[in-house]
């Protein structure tokens, strides 16, 4: 499959609103757990069972299928100069001539044909701006771009993970997971970073297998919903890969009753962008902007390991649609009450699919 899809719940009109909560402020890990499966883990279905990730095994059958993303995060955030005054840039989205959509901080300040330095010989034009801060770039520089950005970036960490001095070198250890291969994504697949070799060992030992994929994960992803009604967002689209393999891996196991388990979002929405409506996952390497909200039926995913995500988000709106709105609110709530840790760096959830959505 090569062609960009856009997929919706049945529910478009809903409103922005029904999908907000209060957050209080302390629950925003700043931290990752250590080791890494000792986060906590709060499976839902129709009760809730407090766990810790380590304890995943014990949730899955032999046959299921874990499915990962192995994107690699690139250092794609940039400071450099215009000037003489300070630029900082956050790359978010590859264009297919080379040119890359970042973020611009303060993007008011730039206009199309600004040149902007960040080291000797390593430098960008504004081609041009867009809507909220983006500008699209062309880089120029003797080495190739992620080569350049190994030298000069720096791990893009999400606004809500404060450091005084930008991400330490703990980051970008931290902040990728134990089997990114894939370079590419400018922010992390959260749910995978709670894995560790002991767990997957674990996981293997209990029956169940691990297929990858592959999808370079945008920071357009977990951006709030600014508008307010869902059908009026506008979905960032990102790249994805399925091989041919994984996908016969996949549904061999789902044909023998395997749960198909998505370890995180991106690796569910590729899933579902790749899947036929009979549930059979076919090869795809394309772009996607599949949005899904409640009211969408679910082909390919059977089971959802995430962490938790922002009010008014496009993940939660996700979530949503897949576990049941009502069930997630309930959900949050039990984990707030809990003290479990919100965002990149906190706790995990085993979502069981919604029988409305099997």
């Amino acid at each position: 499959m090569n062609g960009l899809r856009k997929t919706w719940g049945a529910d478009q009109d809903l409103a922005t609103d029904e999908f907000d909560f209060e957050l209080p402020p302390r629950l925003i890990a700043n931290e990752p757990a250590k080791p890494r499966d000792s986060a906590r883990l709060l499976e839902v279905s129709d009760v809730f069972n407090d766990r810790v990730v380590a304890d995943l095994p014990s949730i899955l059958k032999p046959d299921d299928i874990i499915i990962l993303n192995d994107t690699r995060v690139i250092p794609a955030r940039l400071r450099g100069t215009r000037r003489g005054a300070r630029v900082e840039l956050t790359l978010h989205k590859a264009e297919a001539d080379g040119r890359w959509r970042a973020f611009a901080r303060p993007a008011r300040k730039l206009s199309a044909g600004d040149v902007i330095d960040f080291a000797d010989g390593f430098m960008a034009q504004v081609n041009a701006k867009g809507e909220a801060g983006e500008v699209l770039l062309s880089f120029s520089s003797a080495e190739d771009l992620l080569t350049a950005l190994d030298k000069h970036g720096e791990v893009p960490l999400p606004p809500y993970i404060t450091r005084e001095n930008g991400a330490t070198s703990s980051d970008e250890d931290d902040y990728q997971t134990v089997y990114a291969v894939n370079k590419g994504a400018v922010a992390a697949p959260t749910a995978g970073l709670h894995f560790t070799d002991r767990l997957m060992a674990a996981v293997r030992k209990s029956g169940a297998r691990f297929a990858t994929l592959t999808l370079h994960v945008g920071a357009g992803t977990f951006l709030p919903v600014k508008v307010n009604r869902v059908s009026e967002h506008k979905m960032h689209s990102e790249w994805g890969r399925i091989d041919a393999s994984t996908a016969e891996m996949i549904n061999a196991a789902r044909s023998a009753g395997g749960r198909a388990v998505a370890v995180g979002t991106t690796s569910l929405r590729l899933l579902e962008s790749a899947a036929s409506k009979d549930g059979e996952i076919r090869p795809f390497k394309a772009e996607t902007d599949i949005f899904i909200t409640p009211g969408y039926g679910f082909r390919a995913v059977d089971a959802l390991i995430t962490n938790f995500h922002l009010p008014r988000s496009t993940l939660f709106m996700l979530v949503s649609a897949f576990a049941g709105t009502a069930r997630m609110k309930r959900a949050y709530a039990h984990a707030i009450d809990a003290g479990y840790r919100f965002y990149s760096y906190g706790d995990s959830s085993f979502l069981h699919r919604s029988e409305d959505n099997a």
